[in-house]
């Protein structure tokens, strides 16, 4: 299977990955026969790239937790997100008010173990797993992008984090923390959350109170850790001290906000958004690679690169040459530079042979591919 942009789809392909609705139910299940009318619906509703069953990939990608808790685990942050925001509401949107409603205040902490619930069972799914390498390109609704997006930042901490040598309870703080680090957002306009173009001046800096307002308002709450609320607090602040919301820098960034940082940039540019489309996971990869030191921690970057699979199995690639490939395996230690077999060549003696990138640094990989039929 592969994943492609879904305009690149050919009628009567086959499915080979369940597609859920933002409720969490299955909408298409794999192995339908993909009709031009099914294809239409699935572009009506802003799913963007679906995995295909073709000639050049068999493999299955698998994902790092089940399918099935990764809906869930979608559905119960959407649920809690919504709840805490009509919470919020009912007073009439002042924070003092609300801070003083101790009603409010329990109904709160309710949701807020609703989500350590999610974190705990996702952090124990990904301590269950032997195989910790990350492909978060995967299909997203742009309706559920937020939640979604709380999820994806979570697995990719944790692993990253494992990777670090955290202690279970860093990682737990670090998966609630993850799952939270964008609640700020309730207190946004939705009309600067999904304007459809840039931000003016003042948009941007009403959208860089979100880390502050998240803060605000759980800093009272007894179910999340300070390490958590720091998360929330400084996952925008950058490592050269030119974040925001205090501008710190270095190590005076709290450990776990430099880890949601990085994962945080990542899944956001490999996803589609009202403003821009997704960047593929390569570039997105090189460009986390190229802000060490000044956006990110050089420790947590090398840990990212050895974790996150830029080319996964099964991937179709253009190498610099013009020839065509399917990624065939892949190597912590040299993640840009894959086994690859040639599947399409203007030598056709080469088609079929392998060639391992890392042993062959005349060959770069120029680009993914879609459309080779």
């Amino acid at each position: 299977m592969r994943l492609i942009p879904i305009e690149c789809v050919r009628e009567n392909t086959y499915l080979a990955k369940t597609i859920y609705d933002d409720n969490g139910f299955p909408l298409l299940k794999e192995g339908v026969l993909l009709t031009e009318t099914l294809l239409k619906k699935l572009e009506s509703i802003y799913i963007k790239y679906i995995y295909i069953v073709d000639k050049y990939s068999s493999e299955e990608i698998e994902d790092i937790i089940k399918p099935e808790l990764k809906q869930k685990s979608i559905l119960a942050i959407k649920n809690s997100f919504k709840n805490i925001e009509q919470l919020y509401n009912s007073a009439s949107n002042n924070q003092d008010a609300f801070a003083n409603n101790d009603d409010l205040l329990k109904q709160q902490d309710n949701y807020i173990m609703q989500i350590q619930e999610v974190a705990e069972e996702l952090l124990d799914n990904i301590l269950c797993n032997d195989k910790l390498l990350v492909n978060l390109v995967d299909i997203k609704s742009m309706d559920n992008y937020t939640y979604q997006h709380c999820i994806n930042v979570a697995i990719l901490s944790v692993v990253i984090g494992l990777g670090m040598k955290l202690l279970r309870s860093e990682l737990l703080n670090l998966t609630v923390g993850a799952i939270l680090h964008d609640i700020g957002k309730i207190f946004i306009s939705k009309s600067i959350l999904l304007k459809n173009g840039a931000l003016t001046d003042e948009e941007y800096c009403a959208m860089k109170m979100h880390p502050e307002k998240g803060y605000s308002y759980l800093s009272n709450s007894s179910c999340i850790s300070a390490s958590a609320k720091m998360v929330i607090l400084q996952h925008h602040e950058r490592y050269d001290g030119l974040g925001y919301p205090n501008r710190l820098k270095e190590d005076k960034i709290n450990k776990l906000a430099r880890i949601v940082s990085v994962a945080d940039v990542y899944d956001s540019l490999t996803s589609d958004r009202p403003y821009r489309k997704a960047l593929s996971p390569n570039y997105a990869f090189e460009y986390i690679i190229g802000n060490v030191y000044s956006m990110f921690d050089y420790n947590v970057v090398q840990t990212f690169s050895k974790v996150i699979v830029p080319y996964p199995e099964g991937t179709l690639v253009r190498l610099s040459n013009g020839d065509i490939a399917v990624v065939e395996d892949t190597f912590p230690e040299y993640p840009l530079r894959p086994t690859i077999r040639i599947i399409r060549s203007n030598e056709k003696e080469k088609e079929g042979s392998l060639i391992n990138l890392a042993n062959n640094l005349s060959l770069v990989i120029s680009n993914i591919e879609y459309t080779v039929y």
